[in-house]
């Protein structure tokens, strides 16, 4: 995978999980807010490994 479709899945990974805990929000059922709020989480983390592999050491700063 070269770095620019790396970078796209990131952002697609990112933008779902923005996504998510905006619905998160507007549920009233707690189990589904729960769900949703972990599926976000989850995407989050996937999100910052696959960027932090996708930096291959470079300084973020």
């Amino acid at each position: 995978m070269s770095a620019g479709e790396t970078q796209g899945r990131v952002r697609q990974l990112r933008e779902k999980a923005q996504e998510l805990s905006k619905a998160a929000e507007r549920s009233t059922d707690p189990d589904e807010r729960r769900r949703l709020q972990e599926k976000a989480r989850r995407l989050q983390e996937q999100s910052e490994k696959e960027g932090k592999i996708d930096d291959r050491g470079m300084d973020p700063m």
